[in-house]
């Protein structure tokens, strides 16, 4: 598979989104669990990190 030819990698593609917004869904609910117990560093890490992924969700989805 060379750069040219992308479309072995269009049946990988909603496998992709789907393990992202996985990762957007355990990020969140980890990092608000997180902040609940006090470790507030961790916390916001983990929910910043799953608005990155999210935010890249969203520009694939365009």
């Amino acid at each position: 598979m060379d750069g040219r030819n992308l479309n072995a990698l269009s049946g990988l593609y909603p496998l992709m989104m789907s393990i992202a917004v996985l990762a957007v869904l355990a990020l969140s609910w980890g990092g608000v669990t997180v902040l609940r117990r006090g470790d507030r560093q961790r916390g916001v890490l983990m929910l910043l990190c799953a608005l990155v992924i999210l935010g890249n969700v969203l520009i694939w989805a365009v």
